[in-house]
C-alpha cells in the first residue's frame, strides 16, 4: 500500500508565459496549526509542514511568480514589461520542489516584484508582504521581518483608503484591526490606538466578534505598556 506524503504535485499554468509546469503543495490533513500571532500569522505544529512555504508558484521557463490571488488577465503591455523586467534576466531555476525557508522567501519577494510590475490589487501585495515578514519571523531575522511589515502596513493602508480590498476575503473590520496590530508590532502606537480606535467604534454593527476581542486585548496591552512607561 502507496504511504501518502503530506507532500503533492500540482500542475500550474503560467500566467506570463502559458507555459504549464508542477509545483509543490501541502495537503491540508497534514497541517495543524498550534495558534495565531496577533497579525494572523499561524505558528504550525511542525516547521516543516508549513503551507505558506509553497503559496506562489514561480514559473521555471520565464520567472513570473504568482497566486492564486493574482489577477489571471494579462494586459500585452504588462506582458511586455514582464518580459523585460524579468524574463530577459531570468536564469532557469525550478522551485517546484521541496523549500527551504530561504528559498520560500527568494519565492515571495519574486511575486511582490510581479505584483507591482503587473499593477495587482494593493490587498494582495500587502499579503505578499505580510507573509514574507512572517517567514522572516519563523527564521528569527527580526530587522527584515520589520521591515516587510512597514511595506505591508503601507500596502493595506492604501488598501484601506481606495477601498480596493473589498471584493476579497478581507473585510474592513479585520483589515482596520490588522493595520492597527501592524502599526502596533513597529512601536508605532499613535497610530496603532488611532486604528484601533475605529475597530471598536464598530464592535455593536460588528459580526465578527472575535476581531473585537482581539482589538480589545491589544487596546489593553498597550495602555499597560503606557501605563508602565509612564511610571518606570
Amino acid at each position: 500500500m502507496t504511504e501518502i506524503t503530506p507532500f503533492y504535485e500540482k500542475q500550474v499554468q503560467c500566467l506570463s508565459c502559458k507555459n504549464s509546469f508542477s509545483t509543490t503543495k501541502i495537503r491540508s490533513r497534514f497541517v495543524k496549526v498550534s495558534r495565531h500571532d496577533g497579525d494572523f500569522c499561524p505558528i504550525y505544529a511542525s516547521t516543516d509542514i508549513n503551507p505558506l512555504l509553497y503559496n506562489i508558484h514561480v514559473c521555471p521557463s520565464c520567472g513570473f511568480s504568482f497566486t492564486e490571488d493574482f489577477n489571471r488577465y494579462m494586459v500585452p503591455a504588462v506582458q511586455k514589461e514582464l518580459e523585460e523586467k524579468i524574463s530577459l534576466h531570468w536564469t532557469k531555476q525550478d522551485y517546484g520542489k521541496i523549500r527551504s525557508y530561504k528559498e520560500a522567501i527568494n519565492t515571495y519577494k519574486l511575486g511582490a516584484y510581479c505584483a507591482l510590475i503587473k499593477r495587482e490589487k494593493k490587498i494582495t501585495i500587502a499579503g505578499l508582504y505580510l507573509r514574507t515578514a512572517w517567514l522572516y519571523r519563523y527564521s528569527a531575522e527580526e530587522e527584515e521581518e520589520q521591515r516587510f511589515l512597514r511595506l505591508a502596513v503601507h500596502e493595506y493602508m492604501e488598501s484601506y483608503s481606495t477601498g480596493d480590498f473589498q471584493g476579497s476575503s478581507m473585510t474592513e473590520v479585520k483589515l482596520t484591526y490588522l493595520i492597527a496590530e501592524l502599526h502596533r508590532r513597529l512601536e508605532q502606537y499613535e497610530d496603532a490606538a488611532r486604528y484601533l480606535s475605529k475597530v471598536l467604534e464598530k464592535q455593536k454593527a460588528s459580526t465578527e466578534p472575535k476581531i473585537i476581542e482581539m482589538a480589545k486585548e491589544r487596546w489593553q496591552e498597550m495602555r499597560g505598556a503606557y501605563k508602565e512607561a509612564r511610571s518606570s
